[in-house]
């Protein structure tokens, strides 16, 4: 299994929001993150739709190596708002296990808002086509 730190999203999503300023928050470490209602509250309200884990010290790309912390950018649609918002998280090699059982929890959640088009996806409906 791929360590978080080895996946490379296709594209990208910019932190904060673009029409409104100040929605992007950072935490100093894992632990202070998970006192946050972002890591506690309700997963439909705060909905993940994206993670991206940046290791600075392994980039491939000499010129933005970097002798800071990973870190760890989580991006949130808080539905009942209309509002995505971003955090930025401290993390080392220590909090992948922690990070990932989280991260499976929120992918449950969006598992769910998706569920009705997953067996199409894999090309097994009800009816032996997708919609």
């Amino acid at each position: 299994m791929k360590h978080l730190w080895e996946h490379d999203h296709p594209y990208y999503c910019e932190r904060g929001n673009y029409f409104k300023t100040g929605l992007h928050t950072l935490c100093d470490s894992w632990a202070d993150f998970t006192e946050t209602l972002f890591c506690t509250g309700d997963r439909d309200q705060n909905l993940l739709i994206r993670w991206d884990w940046h290791s600075w010290t392994r980039q491939p790309d000499p010129d933005l190596r970097d002798e800071g912390p990973d870190e760890l950018v989580l991006f949130f649609v808080l539905q009942r708002k209309a509002l995505l918002c971003s955090v930025g998280i401290n993390v080392t090699d220590d909090d992948e296990t922690a990070v990932r059982a989280w991260l499976y929890e929120c992918a449950v959640a969006m598992r769910d808002t998706w569920e009705p088009f997953l067996d199409a996806l894999d090309g097994t409906t009800t009816e032996g086509t997708a919609p």
